[in-house]
């Protein structure tokens, strides 16, 4: 599933190119892409324009001139600056200049409209990259559970998912069953940067293609190339060589270094 850094990519690129933009049509190709019924939305896009993009955790939101436009996309979703249609393609936005076209294999991503933010994303929790340090180490003090599924946890922090928690926790040397208020402020602080720093990093390499991700042109990410622990049990560990484990931890594979990373 595409996480902050991916999500981040594609409204960077999407911004400067739909900003402005009319829209004339819309056709939905799947009646799972949406919450409601198809002509419901139709009605309501069609005429709209959009006026600014922004990321809030793995969620796109485009504000209208009234309304908003929301995009999750799920496990295999993209949303492409491209006329036509493709295989998986399962909605298209006609615009006044040039289309918006969603795809998505395994159709898991979802569209949302109305004259509000959806529920769901009101509930989200603080931007990783936004949050300060000693706000981040007041929520985490509240928390008794293991560090890593209250990481994942979406109504805690926002965006962050099991590639780039688990690279987090390797850079910040934390055990992921580690107990959330067992850690003292020094590794709180540690923890925070290594968010910030983490995330600041896949965004520059445009996120991780680690299978079906590609931003709003069809490019390939290429975080990947840098992850340190993700995706690699039984490899040594490069910062010690110890080879890496995977265990699971609230139903996720999980992959870190027994040696640098403790409890």
């Amino acid at each position: 599933m595409p996480e902050l850094p991916e999500i981040e990519t594609i409204v960077r690129e999407l911004t400067p190119a739909l900003a402005g933009r009319l829209i004339h049509d819309v056709e939905f190709l799947s009646r799972l892409v949406l919450l409601d019924s198809a002509q419901a939305a139709i009605d309501f896009l069609r005429g709209r324009r959009m006026a600014s993009l922004i990321r809030r955790g793995k969620f796109i939101v485009c504000r209208l001139d009234r309304g908003f436009l929301t995009f999750h996309l799920g496990m295999t979703g993209k949303l492409l600056l491209a006329s036509g249609k493709g295989p998986y393609t399962r909605a298209v936005f006609a615009l006044d200049s040039g289309n918006l076209r969603f795809d998505d294999i395994r159709q898991f991503g979802r569209i949302e409209w109305g004259e509000c933010v959806p529920a769901r994303v009101e509930r989200l929790g603080a931007d990783p990259l936004s949050i300060s340090a000693s706000e981040f180490i007041r929520q985490i003090r509240r928390h008794s559970g293991h560090i890593k599924p209250l990481l994942l946890n979406q109504t805690f922090l926002a965006g962050l998912g099991n590639i780039y928690t688990d690279e987090v926790l390797h850079k910040a040397g934390i055990h992921p069953r580690t107990r959330a208020m067992r850690l003292g402020r020094e590794r709180c602080v540690r923890l925070h940067r290594a968010i910030v720093e983490v995330l600041s990093l896949a965004i520059e390499h445009r996120g991780s293609s680690i299978s079906d991700y590609v931003d709003a042109s069809g490019r390939q990410g290429s975080f990947q190339l840098l992850h340190q622990v993700y995706g690699k049990p039984g490899q040594p560990c490069p910062r010690c060589g110890t080879p890496i484990r995977r265990i699971v931890i609230a139903q996720r594979g999980t992959c870190f270094c027994p040696a640098c990373q403790k409890y």
